[in-house]
Parts: C-alpha cells; sequence; structure tokens
C-alpha cells in the first residue's frame, strides 16, 4: 500500500504557485537551520508526503536534529509528522529508527509541560503499531495520576483506544478506569472515563452509577449526557431495569443545561408511556422552546411535540397542555408560531376551546397595536384562519370570535381582511342565529373598508343576508354614504371647474424691502391662492374605486341593490315606498353607467360591467317572479353547495389522516408480551442514539434502502421536455461538500449530433469543478455526463444550464 493510499487524517491546504522544494535543500535546512528555518522545512515535508512524496532520507535527519529540539510548534508539527509518515518496511515489518522515536514519545509523556503531555496522548490516540504503543504504557498509566486535568481526561481517551484496538496491552483497563473514575473529581475527566466504561464494560459503568444515582443533578451537564445515554442503553437491551432508572431520568428533566433536558425528555418518551412520564416530557419540550433564545432549537422542539402527538394514546395528555404550548407565540418567528398555531389547532377539544379562543383573540387584539411589518400581517392571517377554523369544528365559538374578527375587513393588509370576510360568509351561511349579529357588525365596518375586493365582498353578503326592512334601509344609506353626491358626472365637472370657492385659502407672502437703482426703499408683498389638489382630496370609498376606473364593484352594486330593491318590494306593502326605493336603485345605477361612459374614469367602464348594470335595471323595471327567485334563491344555494362540497373534502383529508394515524393490526398478527420476549429479540428494537449518531454521518439507514433503485429515481431530476430534441435527466448525489450531476443525456432524432456539449453555471457559494467535455450521439443513441460542483458555504445555490450540439447530416 503506497503512502498516498494510507488513512489520512489530516488535510492541509497547499499553495500551487510554489515549486515544491528539493530533498538536498530540506536536509541543510533541517541539519543547519535555526528553529524558524526547521520550523518551515518540517512543513514543507509534511505537505509533501500528504501528496504521495517518499522522503526516506529525510527520517533519520528529523530524528537527530529536530526531535531534540524543546520548541512547542515543532513538538506539534512533529506530532503530525509521525501520524503521516510511513512507520513499516514494505514488507510490513516496523522500521528500526521508530525506536529512537518511541524513545521521545516516552520522554513527552513524561515532560513537565501539560500541554506536551495532552498532545502527545492524543496523538497516541491515532497510533495503529502496537510495537510502538507497548514501550509507553507505564507512562501512560502514570499520566492517570498528573496533577493536571488536561493530561487526565487525554490518558483516559488514550487508554480507551489502546484497550479497544489492543486488549491484551491493557487488559485491565476497565478496573483501572473505574478505579480512576471513583476519585476524580473534574467533569470532563468523569466524563471521559464514564464514556469508555459504557462501551468497554457497562457492569462497571451501571455499579457506578448506582453508587451515585442520587447525585446525578449535581454533575456536570457534559456527565449527566453520557449518563442519559447509558440509561437509554440499558432499558433498550434491558426493559426490566426501566424501573431502576426512571427516577434518574425524571430528576434530570430538573437539569440547568437544555441539552440534558432535551435528551432526557426524549429518552423518558421512549422508556415509558404512562400519562405522567408524558406530560413531564412534554411540560419540558415547553419550557424549552420558550426559554431558548435560537429558532432552529425552537423547530425541531416542536416537531419533538409533534411527533408525540402523532401517538393516539399521547394525544389526550398533551391536550391538557394546549394552553402551555400557546405560551410559544411570545416568539417573533413566524415559521414557529405557524407550527405551534397548527399543534394547537390539532389538539383542541370542546375542553379547551374557550381557552384557546380568548388566548387567540388577545392575539389578534396585539397585532392590531404592532407597528405595520409584514411578518405581522402573515402572522394576523395565520390567527384569523386558525380561529376560523376552531368556529367551523365548534359553532358555539363563533358568536364570540366573529365581533373581533369583523374589525378587521377595514385591515390595509388584503390577504388578512380576505380571510375574514371569508370567515363571515361561512358563519352567515352556516349559523342562521348569527345571521342579525354578522349583518349589523358589518354594516358598522362598512363604511372603513379600504380594499375594493374585500368591499365587493361586503357588499355581496349584506345584499345576500339582509332580510329585515331597517336592515335594507341601512344599507341603502351606507351606498349613498359611500357614493357621495350624485349625480357623480355633474358633481365632479363642478369641482373641477372650481366653483366651489369656499374652499380655496388665500394666503398673504411675507413682506420684503427692496432697494432701488434711486436708492429708495420699496416693499413687495404677494397674494397666492391654493386648492387642494385631487390627489388630497378625501373621496367616499366607492366613489374613489369608480374614478380609478373599478367598474367591477360597479357590476357588485348593481346585483346587490337589485336583490335588496326586490326583496323589499316584497316586505313593504305600500306602493309608493315601493317605486321610491327601486326607483333610488335604478338612479343610482344609471349614475354609474352615465359615469363609466364619461372621460371622467382613469379607465372606461367594460362591456361586461355595463351588461351586468343594464341587466339589473332590467330587472328592476319588470320585477318578474322568475328574476326574483334567481337573484334572491338561486345564489345563496349555490354557497350553500359549495361550501358543502368543502366540508366533505375537508371530513375526507381528515379521516385520510386518523387512519394513517391509527395502528391497524391484522387478525393473523402474532402478540408480543415483552415478558416472553428473548433479549437477542428486544435488541432489533431501533436504538434511537444510534440512529442519530448514523444521521449526524450521513449513513441514515432508510426504509428505502432495501430497494436501492427506488431510493435512486427519488433523486432524479428531469431538466428537458419528453418531446425535445434532446432529452436530459439528471442524477443528483449529494455528499458533504460535493455535489455530482449524473447528466443522462438522450438523442431522440434520427441525426447525429457532434459537439453535444452540456453547459452548467453556477449562482451562490457553488463552483463547477472541471467542465465537461463533448459528446458525439448517434440517432436514438444516448449517454452519461458527470460534473462536480463544489459547495462552499450552507447558503442557499442554484445550478442551471443547457445543452448545445451541432447536427452531421450523412448523405
Amino acid at each position: 500500500m503506497t503512502a498516498a493510499e494510507n488513512v489520512c487524517y489530516t488535510l492541509i491546504n497547499v499553495p500551487m504557485d510554489s515549486e515544491p522544494p528539493s530533498e538536498i535543500s530540506l536536509k541543510n535546512d533541517l541539519e543547519k537551520g535555526d528553529v524558524k528555518s526547521k520550523t518551515e522545512a518540517l512543513k514543507k515535508v509534511i505537505i509533501m508526503i500528504l501528496n504521495g512524496e517518499k522522503l526516506p532520507g529525510l527520517l533519520m535527519t528529523i530524528i537527530r536534529f529536530v526531535l531534540p529540539l524543546q520548541d512547542h510548534t515543532i513538538k506539534k508539527l512533529l506530532l503530525v509528522f509521525w501520524e503521516i509518515v510511513p512507520k513499516t518496511t514494505p514488507d510490513g515489518r516496523l522500521l528500526h529508527e521508530m525506536i529512537l522515536v518511541c524513545d521521545a514519545y516516552r520522554k513527552d509523556l513524561q515532560h513537565p509541560n501539560e500541554f506536551i503531555r495532552g498532545s502527545t496522548l492524543r496523538f497516541l490516540c491515532k497510533l495503529k503499531e502496537a510495537e510502538l504503543l507497548e514501550p509507553l504504557m507505564p507512562a501512560i498509566r502514570a499520566c492517570l495520576e498528573h496533577r493536571h486535568s488536561y493530561v487526565r481526561r487525554n490518558a483516559v481517551l488514550a487508554i480507551y483506544t489502546i484497550y479497544r484496538n489492543f486488549e491484551h496491552l491493557i487488559p485491565d483497563a476497565p478496573e483501572l478506569i473505574h478505579d480512576f473514575l471513583v476519585n476524580e473529581k473534574d467533569a470532563s475527566c468523569k466524563r471521559n472515563a464514564f464514556m469508555m466504561l459504557i462501551h468497554a464494560d457497562q457492569d462497571r459503568a451501571l455499579d457506578y452509577l448506582s453508587t451515585c444515582i442520587d447525585q446525578v443533578q449535581t454533575f456536570g451537564d457534559i456527565l449527566q449526557l453520557v449518563i442519559v445515554e447509558l440509561i437509554y442503553k440499558v432499558c433498550h437491551a434491558n426493559p426490566s431495569e426501566r424501573a431502576r432508572f426512571i427516577r434518574c431520568i425524571y430528576n434530570l428533566l430538573q437539569s440547568s443545561s437544555p441539552a440534558v433536558k432535551y435528551e432526557a425528555a426524549g429518552t423518558l418518551v421512549t422508556l415509558s408511556s404512562a400519562p405522567t412520564a408524558i406530560k413531564a416530557a412534554a411540560q419540558c419540550y415547553i419550557d424549552l422552546i420558550i426559554k431558548e433564545s435560537d429558532n432552529n432549537v425552537k423547530l425541531i422542539v416542536l416537531d419533538r411535540l409533534i411527533e408525540l402527538k402523532e401517538h393516539p394514546a399521547h394525544e389526550r395528555v398533551l391536550q391538557d397542555l394546549v394552553m402551555d404550548i400557546l405560551r410559544v407565540l411570545s416568539t417573533p418567528d413566524l415559521e414557529v408560531r405557524k407550527k405551534t398555531l397548527q399543534l394547537a389547532l390539532d389538539l383542541v377539544s370542546s375542553r379547551n376551546v374557550e381557552e384557546l379562543v380568548i388566548v387567540l383573540k388577545k392575539e389578534v387584539i396585539k397585532t392590531n397595536n404592532v407597528s405595520e411589518h409584514e411578518d405581522t400581517d402573515k402572522y394576523r392571517q395565520l390567527l384569523v384562519r386558525t380561529l376560523h377554523s376552531c368556529s367551523v369544528r365548534f359553532p358555539d365559538m363563533a358568536a364570540n370570535v366573529i365581533p373581533v374578527l369583523m374589525e378587521f375587513l377595514s385591515d390595509t393588509n388584503e390577504a388578512a381582511a380576505a380571510d375574514v370576510l371569508e370567515f363571515v360568509r361561512e358563519a352567515i351561511q352556516r349559523f342562521d342565529n348569527l345571521r342579525m349579529l354578522i349583518v349589523e357588525k358589518m354594516l358598522e365596518v362598512f363604511h372603513a373598508i379600504k380594499s375594493v375586493k374585500i368591499y365587493r365582498g361586503a357588499l355581496w353578503i349584506l345584499g345576500e343576508y339582509c332580510s329585515t326592512k331597517e336592515d335594507i334601509q341601512s344599507v341603502m344609506t351606507e351606498v349613498r354614504r359611500s357614493l357621495g353626491e350624485i349625480p357623480i358626472v355633474e358633481s365632479e365637472i363642478k369641482k373641477e371647474a372650481g366653483e366651489l370657492k369656499p374652499e380655496e385659502e388665500i394666503t398673504v407672502g411675507p413682506v420684503q424691502k427692496l432697494v432701488t437703482e434711486m436708492g429708495t426703499y420699496a416693499t413687495q408683498s404677494a397674494l397666492s391662492s391654493s386648492r387642494p389638489t385631487k390627489k388630497e382630496e378625501e373621496r367616499p370609498p366607492l366613489r374613489g374605486f369608480l374614478l380609478d376606473g373599478d367598474f367591477f364593484v360597479a357590476a357588485s352594486l348593481a346585483t346587490t341593490l337589485t336583490k335588496i330593491a326586490l326583496r323589499y318590494v316584497a316586505l313593504v306593502q305600500e306602493k309608493k315606498k315601493q317605486n321610491s326605493f327601486v326607483a333610488e336603485a335604478m338612479l343610482l345605477m344609471a349614475t354609474i353607467l352615465h359615469l363609466g361612459k364619461s372621460s371622467l374614469p382613469k379607465k372606461p367602464i367594460t362591456d361586461d360591467d355595463v351588461d351586468r348594470i343594464s341587466l339589473c335595471l332590467k330587472v328592476l323595471s319588470e320585477c318578474s317572479p322568475l328574476m326574483n327567485d334567481i337573484f334572491n334563491k338561486e345564489c345563496r344555494q349555490s354557497l350553500s353547495h359549495m361550501l358543502s362540497a368543502k366540508l366533505e373534502e375537508e371530513k375526507l383529508s381528515q379521516k385520510k389522516e386518523s387512519e394513517k394515524r391509527n395502528v391497524t393490526v391484522q387478525p393473523d398478527d402474532p402478540i408480543s408480551f415483552m415478558q416472553l420476549t428473548a433479549k437477542n429479540e428486544m435488541n432489533c428494537k431501533e436504538d434511537q442514539f444510534q440512529l442519530s449518531l448514523l444521521a449526524a454521518m450521513g449513513n441514515t439507514q432508510r426504509k428505502e434502502a432495501a430497494d436501492p433503485l427506488a431510493s435512486k429515481l427519488n433523486k432524479v431530476t428531469q431538466l428537458t421536455g419528453f418531446s425535445d430534441p434532446v432529452y436530459a435527466e439528471a442524477y443528483v448525489h449529494v455528499n458533504q461538500y460535493d455535489i455530482v450531476l449524473d447528466v443522462l443525456v438522450v438523442n431522440q432524432t434520427s441525426d447525429t449530433l457532434q459537439n453535444c456539449t452540456l453547459e452548467l453555471a453556477t449562482l451562490g457559494d457553488l463552483k463547477l469543478v472541471e467542465k465537461p467535455s463533448p459528446l458525439t450521439l448517434a440517432p436514438h443513441d444516448f449517454a452519461n455526463i458527470k460534473a462536480n460542483v463544489k459547495v462552499a458555504s450552507t447558503e442557499n445555490g442554484i445550478i442551471f444550464g443547457n445543452i448545445g450540439k451541432e447536427l452531421f447530416y450523412s448523405m
């Protein structure tokens, strides 16, 4: 095996613009140079060996002239050098020179400086030659009693590594470390020693834990984390031990370290499904979310709570904690709030819905007092949708929610107002007892609505659900108020002509004293009149929409006026009042038509809107029973059908979700009794710590791993269309800091394609390593092109490109 194929522990950046030094010059620097020259020469030797160079002639030179030096930088570089230098002959025997090196290791292990001792011990963890380690064992053992904790903790790691690789060199290591652990006071040393016992001799680790189980809360967080891991492993392998250690896990939930609390809560959930255990773990998670400032931590812990909720037996326990979960809404991050509201909505029940609605109403009111911000608007939208869902599931709550939400119809954020309007429309159709309340509140906020889209929806609701004579009159009053003085065209022409002189303001400018050519004084003053510009004039909302050219709202207004006029005719028996109301409605429509045909609006009225308003005028002039049924019954039935279909769809999706969550057991499935289960069968369950370790190393064992084709197909991205002359798709493989694109290119034509090239470019911290070489594709042939992309950071990046080709026609 060559030096380049050896396992490499150290990666060093090499500047490529300099010439590699010769072995003679390096030897000269190492022999006769000062400390600085020797340091630079040693660095160059290390780089050359890492690049695969063999420098056997320098080994003895370094031993003679560099090894005896006491400079700390030299000693640190020597540790890297001894790690990578070949220590054996081609036939596998240890080099004789390494005996001298071994003696130097021994002296460093007895050095008075604790940094040199500790660094040497860390280096010994990487040695794979038992012949080198054997003479050093007494010195390594002696380091366990050193006064400095840095030396002692590295001595424990060295003993653990040597015991794992070469047990015969130190067969009594578990006993030695156990005695060391009992007498040790430093937290980091105890953590390393306990970690070794977990992996080397679990029984001794349990014995030690049993002696100090009541003092676990006083330990440092690094030791507590290892204790949690041990308890999990022991109880996972032998469930009968749960009763012995579960109290310890409960105590660790009160730890001062967030990491310990998180691991303890996760372990408690896996060890026990008792309601008290689930409640304690969930409460611990909630406290972590509230106290931690990092939003990523909040999201991770929220995911844990959501996983708990997925278990049917745990859901009822979490329902009692809904109010605690809602405390998370104090976090300003929108993503955290979104997940929290969704979790609370999933857990809401008839027992806690009233409290949930009170909290959400307070949150909605808070958003009204906060200065306008994009996230504030989105958060208000989330709250409105959550309250909407609560009211649909629990109709008794709708009466409490609607008055608060309807204030937001006048909100400047159209999205939040649209959500409120959708909720109000659904509520007024489903809950007959709330119609009077909704109509009353709608009339109160109608004049303050700023968005034309919301205005149209409000007009439709008022026209559809105003059923009393007083409400109909109120709607007409509000419409007249919102439309302003009529006829619109004449009043606007008067304003343009400037006939409204009382509004003008006459101001006198400041008097100035001027000197004339003859040396006498003269005074000068100026009169100026100002009239508010067109933009500064405050128009009523509906009039403003129409003058801006939005006549779609005029078509909605015509439909609303027609509905309430037909309803008014049915309610009032006096012919005079009937005619008066219908005439007023027709006058409003006519003046809007007149305005649309004039040149005053920014955009002229469309033909569709003219047709709609003309139709409404015709319906009112005839007042036929058929049209009455269409306007006042069919419209509402259409909404009813739409809402029913939507409700059925929601019920179906909820049913599918519940079916997924329910664990189905087939009639012939075997029943597993824990007391009768063999130990080897228990071990087949997933070890959460092992899974998390594999995930951190990027070796996650997924279910689809059994079918590599299925998992690979999930990573295929189509790059061109199926009907394109050249079809391309890429398999994207991500490996830490590298992205490999394996692009399949298919010639779908009957011609030969020459110089078929894949041109790639990147945006962000991505770098294309080398340009893919061009190919020649025969008719209906295919080929694979590979491209490597280096990733420089965790920021988002984009890879894009095109395929170039030249046609070659064969005669």
